[in-house]
Parts: C-alpha cells; sequence; structure tokens
C-alpha cells in the first residue's frame, strides 16, 4: 500500500471507531466528536477507561496494536459493567462489532463507574500487559532463534538457542500488519500460515547502533524462499519479506567488496579473509591411503573418539574417504603415516549463483554492491544484478508483489521493455556463507542477501542440546568474543540465589 492509501486507511478506521463508540463517549461526559478524531480519540478513551494515556501507544504500533485494541474493547465495556465472559468473547471474536451493538443499543441505559474493583480485571489486565511486553520485545529487541541446520557447524551448532538482537543493526517495523504475534510463518501443531498478505506496510527501519560487519554472523530472511513451511517441499508461492524463512550465516563479504573464492579460500579485496576468535571452518575432503595402508576400522575409530572428526563417510568402490574437517583437523589427517592424497571434495557446480562454471570452491570474482552504486549492465555481470534489479530493490512505494523483468536481447538489456544501460542501486547488499563449507546453502547458490532481509545478530546461547542432552559447556556463551567460550550460568545462578535470598530478608525484617 502507498502512503496516501495508508492515510485513507488510517482515516477510515477513525471514523468506524467513532461510529461504533460515540455514546460510550458521551455517556462518559466526553463529546461525542471526540470519539472520531485520530489520536484524540484514544487519548480520551484512556480518561473513559481510567487507564494511563501512554497506553494509547501501544495501539498504534504494528503487531503490538493487535493485542491492544481488543484489549481496549474489553476494557471500554468493563466500566460500563459489561464485565461476563460471554462480553468478553464476543467483543474479541466480532473484532468489535458487538461492542458498536452495544453502543446502539444499550450503552444509554447502562452505568457508567470507572472505578476498577474486580481483581479478576486486575489479573487479566497484568496478564494481557505480560504478553504485550513480550511482543513488544519480540518483536522490536531480542528474538530467540533455535539453530536448524549445520550450516555453521562447529561454530554454531544444531540445537543451540540463540538470543538474536534487533538493536545491532536496526529494528524492523513489521512490514506484515495482520499476524499472530511472536509466531513466525507458521502457526505450531495445526501448521498453518500465521499470516495475511495483506495490507502490507512499506519497508522501514528503527536505526541501529552499528552496520553489519565483514565476519558478523547475522540472522536474515532468506531472499529466495518461496516455501509454504520450511523443510517441506510445495507449491512456491510469494512471501512478504518478514515472513521469509530465517537463515543464519556469517557475513563474509559486505556491500563495496570484491569477493573470490580460491580452493576454498576465501578473498575479499584481493586479501586472504582473517576470521576473529571462535570460527571454525570445516571443508569437505577425499582423503586417499596408500595402497599397502587402507583405513582399518581401529584408526577410523581413533580419529573419531580422539580427534573429535565425526564425518566420515567410505566412497564406493574406493579405499578412499570423505572427511568433513577443520584446519587443525586437516593438519592431523595429513600427518598420518598412510595418507597418500587429500584434495578439496568439489561440488555445486552448474547449480551456482552468477556463473554455471563455478563451484563451491571455486567462485568469482564478483562484486557486492551498495546504496548509490551505478552499475553498469555487461553480459558478464547480468546474472549476478538481475535478481537485485528485478526482485529485490523497490520500484514502487507500495510494496507490492515485485515482478519487473529484465532481459537482454543482443547485447543490450531491458527493464520492462525499456532500454537501460545502468542501474543505481537503492540498498545495500551482503554476501553470506556458512563455516561448513561443504554443506551449506548460502549466497554461493542463491545470490545477495539485501539489507532490508536482515533481522538481527546472535549474540547469547541461553541453551544448548544435542543427542547426548544438554551442552552445559555451552549455555549461557556469548556467540562471538575472543578466547574460549565462557559459561555464565553459574554467576546468573548465584546471583539469582542472592536477589532471592535478600528479597526474603527484606520482606521478614518489615514483617
Amino acid at each position: 500500500m502507498t502512503l496516501t492509501q495508508w492515510t485513507v486507511t488510517f482515516l477510515i478506521l477513525n471514523i468506524i471507531h467513532g461510529l461504533g463508540t460515540w455514546k460510550f463517549y458521551k455517556k462518559a461526559g466526553f463529546e461525542p466528536w471526540k470519539a472520531f478524531v485520530p489520536f484524540l480519540n484514544l487519548y480520551a478513551l484512556m480518561k473513559i477507561i481510567n487507564r494511563p494515556w501512554w497506553w494509547m501507544i501501544f495501539a498504534y504500533i504494528p503487531i503490538v496494536n493487535l493485542l491492544m485494541i481488543p484489549t481496549l474493547w474489553v476494557q471500554l465495556l468493563q466500566v460500563f459493567g459489561k464485565k461476563t465472559s460471554k462480553d468478553l468473547w464476543l467483543a474479541v471474536f466480532t473484532l468489535g462489532l458487538y461492542v458498536a451493538y452495544i453502543n446502539y443499543v444499550e450503552a444509554e441505559k447502562l452505568v457508567y463507574n470507572p472505578v476498577h474493583e474486580n481483581e479478576k480485571d486486575t489479573i487479566l489486565g497484568s496478564l494481557v500487559f505480560a504478553v504485550i511486553a513480550a511482543t513488544i520485545v519480540h518483536t522490536y529487541f531480542i528474538q530467540p532463534y533455535k539453530i536448524p541446520t549445520g550450516s555453521l557447524e562447529k561454530t554454531l551448532l544444531i540445537g543451540d538457542y540463540l538470543l538474536v538482537s534487533k538493536m545491532h543493526y536496526g529494528p524492523r517495523i513489521p512490514m506484515t500488519t495482520l499476524a499472530l504475534p511472536m509466531v513466525h510463518d507458521t502457526i505450531p501443531v495445526i501448521n498453518k500460515r500465521s499470516y495475511l498478505k495483506f495490507p502490507q506496510l512499506p519497508y522501514m527501519r528503527i536505526p541501529g547502533f552499528q552496520k553489519v560487519k565483514r565476519n558478523d554472523i547475522v540472522v536474515f530472511n532468506w531472499p529466495a524462499d518461496t516455501v509454504k513451511q520450511f523443510f517441506k517441499k510445495d507449491i512456491a508461492q510469494y512471501k512478504p519479506i518478514d515472513k521469509k524463512s530465517h537463515y543464519v550465516k556469517r557475513c563474509v563479504a559486505i556491500s563495496g567488496d570484491s569477493l573470490q573464492i580460491k580452493n576454498g579460500r576465501v578473498y575479499i579485496n584481493g586479501k586472504p579473509t582473517v576470521y576473529p576468535d571462535r570460527t571454525y571452518l570445516q571443508h569437505m575432503y577425499v582423503v586417499t591411503p596408500k595402497d599397502s595402508m587402507p583405513f582399518t576400522r581401529s584408526m577410523l575409530l581413533r580419529l573419531v573418539n580422539n580427534y573429535d572428526i565425526k564425518e566420515i563417510y567410505p566412497m564406493q568402490n574406493s579405499d578412499s574417504f570423505i572427511m568433513n574437517l577443520t584446519d587443525e583437523k586437516l593438519q592431523v589427517v595429513k600427518n598420518l603415516s598412510n595418507i597418500k592424497t587429500i584434495k578439496l571434495l568439489d561440488g555445486g557446480k552448474g547449480r551456482m549463483f552468477g556463473n554455471k562454471e563455478w563451484d563451491i570452491n571455486n567462485f568469482g570474482p564478483i562484486y557486492i554492491p551498495k546504496k548509490g552504486d551505478q552499475l553498469v549492465l555487461t553480459p558478464e555481470n547480468y546474472p549476478l544484478y538481475k535478481q537485485i534489479i528485478e526482485k529485490y530493490d523497490e520500484h514502487d512505494k507500495a510494496h507490492k508483489i515485485r515482478n519487473h523483468h529484465l532481459t537482454m536481447k543482443d547485447g543490450k538489456f531491458y527493464l520492462d521493455g525499456k532500454p537501460i544501460k545502468q542501474y543505481k542501486v537503492k540498498q545495500n547488499y551482503y554476501f553470506m556463507m556458512g563455516d561448513n563449507r561443504s554443506n551449506s546453502e548460502d549466497s554461493r547458490f542463491w545470490g545477495y542477501v539485501p539489507f532490508d532481509h536482515v533481522v538481527g545478530k546472535p549474540v547469547f546461547i541461553f541453551m544448548s542440546s544435542g543427542k547426548d542432552g544438554i551442552r552445559w559447556k555451552r549455555v549461557f556463551t556469548t556467540v562471538m568474543g575472543e578466547g574460549e567460550r565462557v559459561s555464565y550460568l553459574v554467576p546468573f545462578i548465584v546471583l539469582l540465589l542472592i536477589y532471592f535470598g535478600y528479597s526474603s530478608y527484606r520482606k521478614r525484617k518489615k514483617a
């Protein structure tokens, strides 16, 4: 929807509010016209229901307002004596129509009493605001996220539960305005879509306190996502940006960088990448033993048990094995006396983004576009920038389904049928990769990540569990940092016990 369409919709909603509540305003001693005036109507309503004025703010915050507005309906009925469970459920499930019905049929007969005497009302209000507070935190500050795949092993493990900060890069205002709070694209258990595709707000982001940096681990909406439900094959469908599946990868190149992968190693602007602490890169290798010294079962078990090399797969009709190795483990295997050759496992050729001749270990060079760049289109970069121009950059203010069409004919380019020689980039882009380099579907396969798809930065592991149970050494550790991980679980529990002990002591002393 355009800004004009949203303004008209906002005014219409205020008129509907006025038509459905003006007699309540009159009965409470307010001029009926105030029920129709934007902002003033909610300010007056807070006085009518005897609640703080700042409650009205929650009615204007996307997603949070889906909880707040029904709460205001219920509160309005309660101060006019309509407090039964039947009244409560009718107000909510008729989407406010029951409030309008009472407004015209019973409002003048009802007794207005703004005093909240019922303990149940207080408890209900506390519960509602607990949910609202949780929704605000989840939507705009911190969101929990579980690692579903092994693309970042051994840096982040399957079963790690992360806290993802939205404040670092700036929280997005939800674009999907009608959605179930605190769930993503699917309602748990019933596995149904959790949102309506219309109406959509334009992309907006509150400024963060840092930019996406090279080698940051980032949670983002998967740009290529058209699946109805993650991990399940289905008919491709359009999904709003903020309802695309969440991915977590390492940002290996930021906007303005040039990237190339040679023999599995990433080069940025011509220099090999230097990774921060707690980065554990893995590659798949084909390990071939000497003819006279094949791997024995005891040798393989020693690699598993003594050196923590867990992924070892035999190759068919061969003495060779495929092993997933960090650089440290690669040296261990190289030092074995029976090794003949070790070479990177090839893969991905024909499926790579930008050039079908590239593969997962040899890719590029490519340029990562940044906002304001004037991209001069050539037959060579056409496959690289086609999706940016067609899908990701905005060409209208309405955020409709983007169906622009970029074509190349006889070395010339046409956007929606009109000739185009160069294109001005409208937002920053990033190149994301998993640390488990041979087992990661990432930007090498589906391309750039636009900034409007960035969700946040993982900062904390609050729980971690795997096949062997809870990984206590990872619980309450930071995602990034210097040196080995340090768990803050024990200090946290100690401080918690001190707090509760001191609180209990103060209560006994006062008694």
